[in-house]
């Protein structure tokens, strides 16, 4: 008898959702809004210095991201000699590849590099509980019917997580933040190999 509370115990926690395996705290909020101004400026051309490790294949170069209009956000991926690595465009719920690398052009590939971007654009997401979780709050939203947890503290975002099947699926880490800017970027898959780095380049 014991055994078998043990394992229902484990069942349970196996099965329990994000926010109960990570002890949050349900808050009740209304009139709340989540809003992701890391690349919301349309003055602004946000670039970085950029690092993508995916599978066995490491590629460097300058990652440029251009908001163009509301909802319509172009992404580019180029080489230090300014060769096109890839090229999306992202139109309220539309998607286009532009161009891209035959290293990349895979399938599975464009979707994850879609999602991910997406995550990164999204100005106000979904907004479905807010919890506390130690000193943060943390607002459960969904982008194209994925979970993202958006980790704030002192009103600023410095952490999101996509989950699927209340697991981590992808972190995506905002640090040396100063205004509305995120110099340091790193976005990390937990079930692939596949990570992000960006750092801003001042002018």
């Amino acid at each position: 008898m014991r055994y078998l509370l043990i394992s229902l115990c484990f069942i349970c926690i196996g099965c329990a959702s994000y926010p109960k395996k990570n002890n949050f705290v349900k808050k009740e909020a209304s009139g709340i809004e989540v809003r992701n101004l890391y690349f919301s400026d349309k003055t602004q051309d946000y670039v970085y210095k950029a690092n993508i490790d995916v599978y066995k294949k490491h590629f460097g170069g300058i990652f440029i991201v251009k908001k163009i209009e509301d909802h319509h956000h172009r992404i580019v991926f180029t080489t230090e000699m300014g060769n096109k690595i890839f090229d999306f465009s992202f139109i309220n719920e539309s998607f286009t590849v532009n161009y891209i690398l035959e290293d990349f052009n895979k399938k599975i590939l464009i979707n994850i590099l879609k999602k991910d971007f997406k995550a990164l654009i999204e100005e106000t997401p979904t907004l479905l509980n807010t919890f506390s979780h130690q000193n943060d709050i943390v607002f459960e939203t969904e982008i194209n019917n994925d979970k993202h947890y958006y980790y704030n503290k002192n009103n600023t975002i410095h952490k999101i997580v996509r989950t699927g099947n209340r697991k981590e699926k992808v972190v995506f880490t905002f640090s040396e933040i100063s205004d509305t800017i995120a110099n340091l970027i790193t976005i990390e898959h937990k079930n692939l190999k596949l990570k992000i780095n960006l750092k801003s380049i001042q002018k």
